[in-house]
């Protein structure tokens, strides 16, 4: 398969209180077009780090070595409004994150630089690229990037928070934070952006989108503000998009409505998925790939089949057994406990 993007060597280590913490350690994966790839482990495994690294939504207080370099020319930007929220592309020798793409020339430009502050940017907490801490914890490095191949958070990345009670913006309607996404990156009138929002409601088949889009998040459930997160994300059409720990926050019912729905809009619009969860029986059920993560590194990769049926690692083998869901046979009934 075509590669999307190539992560070598990334290590991202957190500086807290005079102390270091290396979240990623020397990690190197490749992430095909138009996979879905599951990355899991425990909580402090790396998981979300890494997910935050490939966005370009690290924290301030990080160090980032290592290399992404990314293999795809998004559209023309068609009248955006917005500047691009640039991300990363690390270079090994100065720690910097940049895109790759048939051999285009390289820019040095600043993440979030741009002349007019008027301007709604995800970079300057659009929902689509929100983090909950706000845009000054970010990395204020610079990278090297080639604007017309660098993938822009939003427009080619598109990512789902765990919470949408805190990635949603509580003073804005549902239907205006959707549009704004759609105006920002495709150049789109109001009206023709608020027609899309609704149009995307009923995609991630919430009741009533004409109701919807004048609601405020408060007013809904914790399943539909995460559908309406998910809009906001494939707005503009990313080729990737990142679900980071998307259904923890969800009772399991609703859980597996949401895998669903996520499954069919990433065969619907052809995207790439990076599927973040620590929940192995999940990811098994959307992921084509699974990566297990511990301690910052990657410990095993292969297809989900390989995973599941015959994990070549004893931690691999430990999520395995720790998972008991609803459709697993009773604990008597195992070999080594039945009398």
């Amino acid at each position: 398969m075509t590669a999307l993007a190539t992560i070598r060597d990334l290590t991202v280590t957190y500086r807290r209180d005079g102390s270091e913490v290396a979240a990623l350690k020397s990690v190197s994966l490749d992430i095909a077009a138009g996979e879905r790839l599951a990355i899991i482990g425990e909580s402090g495994s790396g998981k979300s780090t890494l997910a935050l690294a490939i966005a370009g939504l690290l924290p301030a207080a990080s160090r980032v070595d290592g290399r992404i370099d990314w293999f795809f020319r998004p559209p023309p930007r068609l009248g955006a409004k917005a500047p691009p929220s640039v991300l990363p592309d690390i270079s090994p020798a100065r720690g910097e994150i940049g895109g790759v793409a048939g051999g285009s020339l390289r820019a040095i430009s600043m993440i979030g630089e741009s002349g007019d502050d008027g301007v709604i940017s995800p970079l300057a907490g659009e929902m689509s690229g929100r983090t909950e801490g706000g845009v000054t914890e970010r990395q204020p490095l610079k990278f090297n990037t080639a604007p017309s191949c660098t993938p822009v958070l939003g427009r080619d990345i598109g990512f789902v928070f765990q919470d949408p009670s805190a990635s949603l913006d509580p003073v804005m309607t549902v239907g205006k934070q959707i549009a704004e996404v759609a105006r920002t990156h495709l150049g789109l009138t109001w009206a023709e952006a608020y027609a899309k929002a609704k149009n995307l409601l009923e995609r991630v088949r919430l009741p009533d989108p004409d109701a919807a889009l004048r609601a405020f998040p408060h007013q809904l459930s914790g399943g539909q503000k995460q559908r309406v997160a998910i809009a906001a994300a494939i707005a503009a059409g990313p080729k990737l998009l990142i679900a980071d720990e998307a259904t923890s926050a969800l009772d399991t019912i609703v859980q597996a409505e949401i895998v669903a729905l996520i499954r069919r809009l990433v065969a619907e619009d052809g995207m790439t998925l990076l599927f973040i969860s620590h929940d192995i029986a999940l990811a098994a059920e959307l992921a084509e790939r699974i990566a297990v993560f511990r301690y910052g590194q990657l410990v095993e990769l292969g297809t989900t089949a390989q995973i599941i049926n015959a994990p070549g690692q004893a931690y691999t083998r430990a999520l395995l057994d720790a998972h008991i869901g609803l459709d697993a046979k009773p604990l008597l009934n195992r070999a080594e406990l039945h009398a």
